[in-house]
């Protein structure tokens, strides 16, 4: 594989992972259980959006096939999707969404610091603008931990059982495959394992904040770097790209 193609998978990886988030968020629109939390998720699904596109349409430039960051997002099929497991979770009640978000945001605000010191001008800036984003979403996620763990213990119950079901999909966000070992040996990209002692120490001290723990010795799910995923994607990615299908040369 030469580094052209293993750059354009890595675009790949976190076009596809930020818009499955994005697609995710906004199935909040007009579902938040107030008006403050409705908009504030239906911005993070703008921010997702506007990440992705950076990814994709970079990746395009990178392929040199002609293709958009249309092309990508909506005409590839399930299997060629690559995106974090996490991502593609479905958004179940609140508690679910905010386990599932924060333990995203934190591994993010870690990997686009790691990313501005990138040799690749084009990877440093994008991180140099997701990185404001990453701040707020993990402020965000995390100010929501601490409420439902710490809150009524309805809220507390959903809390750990959501994190009881989520913690398994997150030794997916730090695997590192031969694309990113080659990548991040010529500092274009980040070594993820490198990151996940501070992910850590982020997650266990607002874990520990909340009142909440985390499962021991649970079975960490893989394969998504190789087009393996949950059967949520499929379900997702169909109601996602079924417009772009229907008409696929409309013009807007």
């Amino acid at each position: 594989m030469t580094k052209e193609e293993m750059l354009f998978q890595y675009c790949l990886r976190m076009g596809d992972t930020h818009n499955v988030f994005a697609h995710r968020m906004g199935e909040w629109c007009t579902n938040g259980h107030i008006l403050e939390e409705d908009i504030a998720m239906t911005n993070i699904a703008l921010d997702h959006i506007g990440t992705a596109r950076a990814w994709l349409i970079y990746g395009g430039e990178v392929e040199n096939k002609g293709r958009t960051e249309d092309d990508l997002a909506f005409h590839r099929d399930e299997r060629d999707y690559v995106n974090m497991l996490i991502s593609e979770l479905p958004n179940g009640n609140f508690a679910e969404t905010i386990v599932r978000n924060f333990m995203f945001d934190a591994f993010s605000l870690l990997y686009y610091t790691e990313l501005t010191k990138s040799s690749n001008e084009t990877l440093a800036g994008i991180a140099q603008k997701v990185i404001k984003e990453a701040k707020y979403h993990l402020k965000h996620s995390a100010n929501w931990m601490v409420r439902l763990g710490d809150g009524t213990e309805e809220s507390h119950q959903k809390l750990q059982s959501a994190i009881d079901e989520i913690w398994r999909f997150t030794g997916n966000m730090f695997e590192m495959d031969d694309i990113d070992q080659s990548l991040s040996d010529s500092g274009i990209g980040v070594d993820c394992a490198q990151i996940k002692e501070q992910w850590m120490a982020v997650v266990m001290q607002t874990v520990s904040d909340a009142k909440v723990t985390i499962p021991e010795n649970k079975y960490m799910l893989t394969g998504s770097k190789k087009g393996i995923h949950t059967e949520a994607l499929g379900h997702m990615l169909a109601e996602m790209q079924s417009l772009a299908r229907a008409y696929p040369d409309a013009k807007w």
